[in-house]
């Protein structure tokens, strides 16, 4: 992964491949200023004889979020380019940067610079927050997925180039405890962020339940993680009809895993359980021509708990964490559950199966109630779950429901914290109803409308009485069809990650409840 590193160097005497700055759009109040060039930059800006703006605009730069300008360094300078990143409206005096803006900003940067040695990051840097936070986007705006690529001699012709090495954010104050702990958490979190990519990514002929599995198993010996799988023979061993039935038809047996962090110095505790279909087919209840074909992604929720939980054991989190991968792929064949049969949970309830491709809410079902068996002081689940959230929320934002409001309203303003698109949705008891079966305690289907909140009700069955439950449905955002942007690839995005990992943050420090 790309380098990071906090220099106090000023701009032209960086040995570079090029120099970021940040640029933006004058403020209601400053609109005749025109083109803003952000702090961070002033020595470049000098260089120009402080007519960088107006060079910009000449160039057609407008300080749109996101937008990217190139142009050749002054006269002096040991980096042959700058290259202007627009970080959006200018914030009004005294105000700093959004730090989701900074992230942006680097993340887009990051990806034009692709192939380039080095580059210094000359972005406004108040406070070691603003560190972590373009550190962060350097570092998820530079990921690339080139496992399957050819590495033969004329690879890097066909196949395009080698991301980002390095990365210096000038400004920085490399001998600040606070700028050093900002970068250290932005590299953990980043790393897991782009391990939970990675998984996504990986198609699913190289990423069975089992294989998945033991990468789970790997990563916690190395993490000093406590990690538990379940196979085919412990769980009909145990009861789990929602993860057995849902595998029933593949070849590749389905496996729950639990990983365990523990600090010695935990008050409280967190279980995250996350969706993990690593194919998903839809049974024997296919799913049309046209849907297919990027349901690798079905595990996103999966690879966001794995993630989350070894970013917590990096950093060091006073908190214990739980998380529960529910690994299954759903495929159709002589052995698959059939709409119409009847599978009974590891909770000992019964569910009458309409759809086959409602299966995701089935291995969460097990997962929720063998993680409330452990009593934490919260669960939060992850998954790609319904096509209708992303009906109602579209492709970057992903919805929340919850059994408590002051917990949903928490787990929302952690997401947009951490730049995670999120909403809040409700649980309509209304809606319960249609759930009901003649031949079972509840069905997997219910009325066609709201089918994203009915996923949330059918859920909430699955959670043990008197604890407090989210449900992010990410299928949305967690897999990106459409080109890149900011800090986000093509293809497997992390989503939720980065709420996972604060949620764990804010309890650890006491301020979640």
């Amino acid at each position: 992964m790309t380098a990071l590193t906090l220099s106090t160097s000023a701009a032209p005497g960086l040995r570079a491949d090029a120099i970021v700055i940040g640029v933006a759009k004058g403020t209601a109040s400053r609109a005749k200023d025109g083109l803003v060039v952000a702090p961070g930059a002033e020595t470049v800006d000098k260089a120009y004889d402080g007519g960088l703006a107006g060079v910009l605009e000449t160039l057609g730069a407008s300080g749109a979020e996101g937008e990217v300008t190139k142009l050749p360094a002054p006269a002096g300078f040991k980096a042959p380019l700058v290259v202007a990143v627009g970080l959006g409206t200018a914030p009004e005096k005294d105000a700093g940067y959004d730090g989701e803006a900074l992230r942006k900003a680097a993340g887009a940067a990051a990806r034009v610079l692709t192939g380039a040695k080095k580059a210094g990051f000359a972005l406004p840097l108040a406070d070691a927050a603003d560190a972590g936070a373009v550190g962060e986007g350097v570092l998820l705006g530079a990921y690339v997925f080139d496992a399957y690529k050819d590495t033969g001699k004329d690879a890097k012709a066909r196949n395009g180039k080698a991301p980002l090495g390095e990365a210096v954010l000038l400004g920085g104050k490399p001998r600040d405890k606070a700028y050093k702990a900002a970068v250290e958490r932005a590299v953990a979190v980043a790393e897991e962020l782009n391990r939970a990519r990675d998984l996504v990514n990986t198609p699913p002929n190289d990423l069975d339940p089992e294989a998945f599995a033991a990468i789970a198993q790997a990563a916690a010996k190395e993490h000093g993680i406590k990690v538990q799988v379940l196979d085919e023979k412990a769980l009909t061993k145990g009861g789990y009809g929602g993860i057995l039935g849902v595998g029933a038809g593949s070849a590749s047996g389905p496996r729950l895993v639990k990983l365990s962090y523990t600090s010695s110095k935990a008050k409280k505790s967190l279980a995250f359980v996350g969706k993990g279909i690593t194919y998903d087919s839809g049974g024997i209840s296919l799913k049309p021509a046209g849907h297919n074909e990027t349901m690798k992604c079905d595990m996103a929720g999966a690879a966001a708990v794995f993630a989350a939980v070894v970013a917590a054991a990096r950093l060091g989190l006073e908190v214990n964490v739980t998380g529960w991968l529910a690994l299954a792929e759903n495929m159709p064949s002589g052995s698959a559950t059939r709409p119409g049969d009847v599978l009974r949970m590891y909770s000992g309830k019964t569910v009458e199966v309409l759809n086959t491709d409602a299966e995701g809410r089935l291995v969460l079902a097990d997962a929720l109630w063998a993680a409330s068996q452990e009593q934490p002081d919260a669960i939060v689940d992850v998954a790609t779950l319904t096509g209708a959230m992303m009906l109602a929320l579209g492709s970057r934002t992903f919805g929340i429901m919850a059994n408590d409001d002051a917990f949903r309203t928490a787990v929302h303003e952690a997401a947009e914290e951490v730049g995670e698109p999120a909403w809040p949705m409700p649980l309509p008891e209304h809606l319960r109803k249609g759930m009901d079966s003649p031949v079972a305690d509840i069905a997997n289907m219910g009325e066609r409308m709201g089918g994203g909140l009915v996923a949330g009700l059918f859920l909430r069955e699955f959670v043990g009485e008197g604890i407090t439950w989210a449900h992010l449905d990410i299928a949305g955002p967690a897999f990106n069809e459409s080109g890149p942007f900011g800090y986000t690839p093509k293809g497997g995005t992390g989503t939720a990650v980065r709420t996972l990992v604060r949620l764990a943050e804010l309890t650890a420090a006491g301020d979640l409840g």
